[in-house]
């Protein structure tokens, strides 16, 4: 198996499998359109053969924060490390862009926590997660997921009340 940054070409494997769980609120749907326009986002595993296994994005708020999206491997694909390799692609990135703060939403909080991740108990701690995403989302008064976060919780937000960018790599760096 191996795993590297998705090609415009992935983009129809990408589509068909994230939308293959959304319709059970598993994953949030996705347009086809989207997932095109943030090819640089995803990273796909697939096998020896080439054969699409699975994929993740990884989402830049700023470099205070990233969120992890839309990670998920094909059903034969679970259980043999796709989704394993994919997140720990997506965190050696976060990691690489100097990023503090890894964030998640996830109804398998189990799998994330053998990474580092611990649950976020307030969600208000991740005000630019919540502006971009939850204000939209169809289940923002029903969510049943597990906000997660490895590192240290941002104490800025720039989707929300304007913050200077000195004052950003001030308290990120």
């Amino acid at each position: 198996m191996q795993v590297r940054k998705a090609r415009l070409y992935d983009a129809t494997n990408i589509y068909e499998l994230v939308n293959s769980l959304s319709h059970d609120g598993t994953l949030l749907h996705r347009a086809f359109a989207e997932i095109c326009e943030n090819i640089r986002d995803f990273t796909i595993a697939e096998s020896e053969a080439g054969v699409f296994l699975g994929c993740g994005a990884l989402h830049f708020y700023g470099p205070h924060l990233v969120e992890v999206r839309s990670i998920v491997v094909k059903p034969e694909a679970k259980g043999h490390g796709a989704g394993g390799a994919l997140l720990q692609a997506l965190l050696a990135e976060a990691e690489d862009h100097g990023v503090g703060c890894v964030c998640l939403f996830t109804r398998i909080p189990d799998f994330f926590f053998r990474y580092g991740f611990r649950e976020v108990e307030d969600r208000a701690a991740l005000p630019d997660k919540i502006f971009k995403d939850c204000q939209n989302c169809p289940r923002l008064y029903k969510c049943d997921e597990v906000a997660m976060a490895r590192g240290q919780l941002p104490r800025v937000s720039i989707l929300g009340p304007r913050v200077e960018a000195e004052q950003l790599v001030k308290l990120t760096g």
